[in-house]
């Protein structure tokens, strides 16, 4: 039997008066799924680009402390000191995000090498990342009817509703699937 892939699983969002905002689905979803394994609290290592940094048995999990907007600096940082940690295992990157082309609660698995559609946390680690593989994993938000982008950051940097937080947390469920998928186990 093969061993499993060590995932190292980063969730990109915004800090501080932005954390439960749309735009931070993808905080919301990886801090649901550690409390869903029994991950130990998330601790900042600086280490680990001054990430927030949860060790479990299967998956580590990294979420941003910086802006979207310049999340690709953290990310990389995260990715070499678990790349240095895991001394030679298989490996592999996974960012949780936000997704405005899906609706609310779906949840779509893509490489990371696919154009970031104007997200500029993405756009930021791919500019970062030059040639290095990763999945994303995209956490449906929906989008407003206007594409104005004074309607689509107030959009996605509102608090979320509890009915909307309950769809985006029911997502755990799913990602940890496809995080089974890619660790191979």
């Amino acid at each position: 039997m093969a061993t499993p892939v060590r995932l190292l699983v980063c969730s990109i969002g915004n800090p501080g008066v932005y954390i439960n905002t749309l735009h931070s689905a993808g905080h919301t979803v990886v801090s649901s799924l550690a409390t869903t394994l029994a991950y130990p609290p998330f601790q900042k290592m600086r280490a680990y680009g001054n990430g927030l940094v949860s060790a479990g048995i299967d998956h580590t999990l990294w979420q941003s402390s910086s802006a979207m907007n310049v999340s690709g600096v953290g990310v990389a940082a995260a990715w070499r000191q678990f790349l240095k940690d895991a001394r030679g295992e298989e490996a592999k990157l996974v960012v949780v995000h936000d997704e405005m082309e899906l609706k609310l609660g779906e949840v779509k698995v893509k490489r990371g090498d696919l154009s970031p559609k104007g997200h500029n946390g993405l756009k930021s680690i791919k500019e970062v990342l030059k040639g290095v593989e990763y999945t994303r994993i995209g956490v449906g938000i929906g989008r407003p009817e206007s594409r104005d982008p004074n309607v689509v950051a107030a959009y996605v940097l509102r608090k979320m509703s509890a009915v909307e937080k309950a769809k985006i947390e029911a997502c755990t469920e799913r990602v940890a699937m496809e995080l089974k998928k890619l660790a191979g186990s």
